[in-house]
């Protein structure tokens, strides 16, 4: 997959996708409580108690992971599992596993040598769309549950689970709400995939170039870390957008949530969450990147056998 270069190695499509959907699912599991800590910073919005500013319920990323363990139980802190590995399965897999592919079409079969980073960041763009848009119902679910904090006493949750959100929504907004916010979120998966793919192929491209380094677990490390990084970065904005579409469906669209997100809360808002956002894009990559290093390995050693 990924800054693979020795043609000997390719694994089929197939196996590329299993172990792309195992390594996501993974990663999900161990870095969620992060990303539920991101989305209620992202969905905070500025309240104001009389003639002053309150203040905001949650604060860095430990203090709202803390408020959230404390207010709800450490178990509220895995809020969205079950659809985040649907989405897992679906967009993890699709996204990698559609990579060597589409970056072989961009250069065509004969290409010989390194790709160009144009080509590698066109073929993330490509394939985090099309994968994101096969995947959006499992993303809304998953911060619809996500964004849901304690309730009052005797109020129900607007929820039960995973299944019931997904019957919910079709039921009471239509079919078609399942694909609520699809507009930010293909921008922001698509941005954030290139990122993420694109820079994890050249690091590690450069990073085997480097005399002493070989293609073991360090340089998956230092070139996950470095798709995090580049991820958050580019993905902060969209994602924001992206959080606040699905978690209050008042908005008319993209552009109004926006508009409305830059007038109420200033252009900072846009990069609420942001060092939950790294350590959540970071800690996942590091995961993801190493697992489906090592898995990769396993399904090639099957297939060639």
């Amino acid at each position: 997959m990924v800054a693979d270069h020795n043609p000997k190695s390719n694994i089929s499509f197939a196996g590329t996708f299993a172990s792309s959907a195992f390594a996501a699912c993974t990663a999900e599991i161990i870095s969620i409580p992060l990303d539920t800590a991101k989305v209620r910073l992202q969905l905070q919005k500025t309240a104001v108690a009389g003639d002053g500013v309150a203040l905001p319920k949650y604060r860095g990323m430990l203090g709202t992971v803390g408020t959230i363990a404390r207010e709800e139980g450490l178990t509220a802190l895995w809020k969205g599992i079950v659809p985040g590995l649907h989405r897992q399965c679906l967009f993890g897999g699709l996204r990698v596993g559609l990579y060597e592919p589409v970056k072989t079409l961009y250069v065509g079969k004969d290409f010989v040598g390194d790709v160009p980073l144009t080509k590698k960041i066109l073929a993330a763009l490509t394939t985090g769309a099309l994968a994101i848009t096969v995947a959006n119902p499992t993303d809304l679910v998953k911060v619809r549950l996500q964004a849901e904090g304690k309730l009052p006493p005797g109020v129900p949750r607007r929820y039960s689970g995973a299944l019931n959100a997904y019957s919910t929504i079709i039921r009471q907004e239509g079919f078609g709400a399942l694909w609520t916010g699809i507009g930010p979120n293909v921008a922001r998966n698509a941005i954030i995939n290139a990122a993420e793919l694109a820079s994890y192929d050249q690091v590690k491209q450069t990073i085997l170039k480097i005399p002493g380094f070989t293609d073991n677990v360090v340089t998956h490390l230092l070139a996950g870390l470095g798709a995090g990084f580049f991820a958050v970065c580019f993905g902060s904005p969209v994602d924001v957008v992206k959080s606040r579409m699905m978690g209050d469906p008042s908005y008319k669209s993209t552009l109004d949530c926006f508009v409305k997100t830059l007038k109420n809360d200033g252009p900072l808002a846009f990069y609420k969450g942001f060092i939950p956002n790294f350590g959540r894009l970071g800690t996942w990559n590091v995961v993801m990147f190493l697992t489906l290093e090592q898995a990769k390995k396993f399904v090639r050693s099957i297939e060639s056998s």
